[in-house]
């Protein structure tokens, strides 16, 4: 109160002094009367969305209704591999990710210093609630298929945005892990990168006419299940539909779009002018010896014409994001132009 009874040296007499007061209490009991009118529209207790304010939140549309983040979380943790290539690609180093498979705690393709410094939170559809919540996040990023079932509990430890499905609707969901990140310029900036080099590489082919004459299989050994033939709805077709390649005739009967499973005795349905395999697991409980040394694989045209390659599982099937895929493009590239 001392330093209110001067103002730039000017002494306030006891009269002034009373109208000071009436006045300042006049004004506490108009804005306490605001407030509570106020208070009836929840919409007006929200903080006004501000780029990069800290308190400010806005509303992202997710597969579980509309959830309010934080415009610039901070503290992410990602549960699926696409949601950690997302992150990555735009920016954003999480605090905790799921594991991607044994042999390694994250995707492999990431360079180190992009993963070094996550703390590991469990399995993939089997996350780690308490380590979750030990980190404190501020955003949680996972799909319905994965951690639906769990979406109450993850959304009581942080707002949490769940795409419907992974793989084949990756591009739709980058674009809502950018929103949930306060990302999009970034997400516009990767995604013309992407069309940029899928441009690329239907050229250094010969063209799109080229690109589209060249039959192009994906064969995936699956420890533990039948081997894969994958079809037209999924990550990797939508990589190879970018670039105009060709598809054989057996992918569109692969159940779902997905894949068309066979076992070592039926893997001639895989011909085509060239065969990419990937292995999931122990490469001899998928059985890639015993279908690679067989009468029925030496006698596709790929084989023949020495024109399968051995590519990476966690980049071609796991990563399912701008960073693999633009990767990929690269391998695609080398490979048929050799």
């Amino acid at each position: 109160m001392h330093a209110s009874l001067t103002r730039h040296g000017t002494h306030l007499t006891p009269l002034t002094l009373s109208l000071s007061l009436s006045l300042s209490l006049s004004l506490a009991m108009a804005l306490s009367l605001t407030a509570c009118t106020s208070s009836s529209d929840p919409a007006k207790d929200e903080p006004a969305p501000t780029a990069g304010g800290t308190g400010a939140t806005r509303t992202v549309k997710t597969a579980m209704g509309d959830v309010k983040v934080k415009n610039a979380p901070k503290r992410v943790v990602v549960l699926d591999t696409a949601e950690l290539d997302s992150a990555i690609t735009l920016g954003v180093k999480p605090v905790g990710a799921t594991r991607a498979g044994a042999e390694h705690s994250f995707l492999s393709y990431l360079p180190d210093s992009e993963t070094t410094g996550i703390t590991e939170v469990g399995e993939i559809s089997h996350p780690n609630l308490e380590k979750i919540a030990a980190l404190k996040p501020d955003l949680i990023l996972s799909s319905k298929i994965r951690d639906g079932q769990r979406y109450q509990q993850l959304s009581a430890i942080a707002p949490t945005v769940l795409t419907e499905s992974t793989g084949y609707p990756w591009k739709q969901n980058f674009r809502l892990h950018a929103d949930a990140l306060g990302k999009t310029p970034e997400a516009k900036t990767a995604i013309a990168k992407y069309e940029a080099h899928t441009k690329r590489v239907t050229k250094a082919l010969g063209g799109k006419q080229k690109a589209a004459a060249t039959d192009i299989n994906v064969v995936r050994f699956v420890e533990g299940a039948d081997i894969r033939i994958y079809g037209k709805q999924n990550y990797i077709a939508t990589i190879l539909a970018d670039v105009g390649l060709g598809r054989p005739a057996i992918t569109d009967k692969a159940k779902d779009g997905f894949s068309y499973d066979v076992s070592p005795e039926q893997i001639d349905k895989a011909d085509a002018d060239v065969i990419f395999t990937s292995t999931y697991g122990n490469p001899n409980k998928a059985k890639v010896t015993q279908t690679t040394t067989s009468g029925l694989w030496r006698g596709i045209r790929a084989v023949r014409d020495d024109r399968v390659f051995q590519v990476d599982d966690e980049l071609w099937i796991q990563g399912i994001g701008y960073t693999a895929a633009n990767r990929i493009l690269t391998e695609l590239q080398s490979d048929l132009t050799t």
